[in-house]
């Protein structure tokens, strides 16, 4: 007699489990899917219990709630290793501006970028910031997502980023997307400092890092180390200060110029170092040989119209643990289709279809360490996606339009297409 389990999803074309071998996924171990053909999975108490295939798994077990995949693609849910969504305003003016010709920077001295948004966020109420955070989380669904890195980073004073970092908190409570906050403080410098920088250094590592970790608003701290924004040194004494009060490390590194901040990422025992379009030799034979995760952000070479990539394949080929998110953000990447990223990472990237699945889920997960998810495996939480597509090979084969069918969170239908 077939046990009876909440879920069991039953016929699928191919199931990827990404359920053999080590976390994180290195080099050749990146392409290995672990398809079943035919694929079928049980879940109780919102864990997978067994795999199989669907003549297997439907002589074992009966749900209570079934999904036909029958010529589908099923796969684990998406995680979203770096997204910022927590924001007021727009920023559309700015995109018209790039198209025109104007770079990053240029926009930044004409009174845009980050701290266009600074003056929108801050000039938003918590409800506000909820309903936007809320929305925004509810789209991420619709796409497959059900692991989100959510940054603050638009408020840059201890009373703002506080804020940003509750609204984040309350936008997620009892929603199937679960996101793991980390603060963002030292995203810029704000108006209010411009002319005293150790003051806002004073104010981040004195005032707001030891606040944030007292509340436990964060689960990690966040630094950007650009040209115009915190330099080497700077960062290190932030993220060092984080990691005493309990915070785990990630560093927005050598995005528009290279600072070492794949090295500083690596040598700090950063979960991770986002990124990397300029990353030096030292840096990449730093990743490869850590387990600080290459998180790369395909799409915003794309908004900010930069012909420079993310050296995915030198990445790979040194053993870096590689993993993919969308940055979705109001200025520099305005999506929050991770079906989309894999179509940039093979585009612009040249990585397999394979390659990028892996890095979307089972290492994703890993650059927030949630080793029970982006895997479908006995025992990994239940969360998946439906894809209309009949194979992995079709999936960011195009844009426009999510292959995102059905998903599922901790064992139970949450969105369908």
């Amino acid at each position: 007699m077939p046990s009876l389990v909440d879920l069991v999803l039953h016929g699928a074309s191919e199931l990827l489990t990404l359920g053999r071998g080590a976390v994180p996924r290195r080099k050749e171990a990146l392409r290995d899917l672990g398809s079943i053909r035919g694929g079928a999975l049980a879940a109780e108490g919102g864990k997978v219990v067994d795999v199989g295939t669907t003549e297997e798994i439907r002589d074992r077990f009966r749900g209570r709630q079934e999904i036909d995949a029958c010529g589908k693609t099923v796969l684990p849910a998406f995680v979203d290793a770096h997204a910022h969504p927590c924001f007021a305003g727009d920023r559309a003016a700015e995109f018209e501006m790039r198209c025109a010709g104007a770079s990053y920077e240029e926009v930044a001295s004409r009174g845009g970028g980050i701290l266009s948004t600074v003056a929108a966020t801050r000039g938003a109420s918590r409800e506000e910031l909820v309903r936007l955070t809320r929305r925004r989380l509810d789209r991420f669904l619709s796409l497959g997502t059900t692991l989100l890195e959510a940054k603050s980073g638009y408020g840059l004073s201890l009373q703002d980023e506080a804020r940003s970092l509750e609204a984040i908190a309350e936008a997620a409570a009892n929603h199937p997307v679960e996101v793991s906050p980390t603060f963002l403080g030292a995203h810029a410098v704000p108006p209010e400092f411009r002319s005293d920088r150790k003051g806002y250094m004073r104010l981040l590592v004195e005032g707001m890092l030891p606040e944030v970790a007292r509340r436990r608003l964060a689960e990690s701290c966040d630094v950007f180390l650009e040209k115009g924004a915190f330099d080497r040194e700077e960062a290190r004494a932030i993220l060092e200060r984080a990691r005493g009060l309990g915070l785990r490390l990630r560093v927005h590194a050598d995005q528009l110029s290279s600072g070492g901040g794949a090295e500083l990422a690596c040598e700090l025992g950063a979960d991770s170092a986002d990124h990397l379009e300029f990353v030096s030799d030292r840096g990449i034979e730093a990743l490869g040989g850590s387990d600080t995760v290459a998180v790369l952000l395909p799409g915003v070479p794309v908004f900010l119209r930069k012909d420079r990539d993310a050296p995915a394949r030198r990445l790979i080929e040194a053993g870096a643990a590689v993993a993919l998110a969308t940055d979705f953000n109001p200025g520099s990447c305005y999506c929050p289709s991770m079906a989309e990223v894999l179509a940039f990472a093979r585009l612009r990237l040249g990585m397999t279809a394979a390659e990028a699945i892996s890095a979307a889920t089972v290492n994703a997960a890993f650059a927030l360490r949630r080793p029970d998810r982006g895997r479908l495996a006995p025992g990994c939480r239940a969360d998946l996606v439906v894809c209309d597509v009949p194979g992995p090979l079709a999936l960011g084969s195009g844009l426009g339009a999510s292959p995102v069918e059905t998903v599922a969170a901790g064992g139970k239908v949450v969105a369908r297409a």
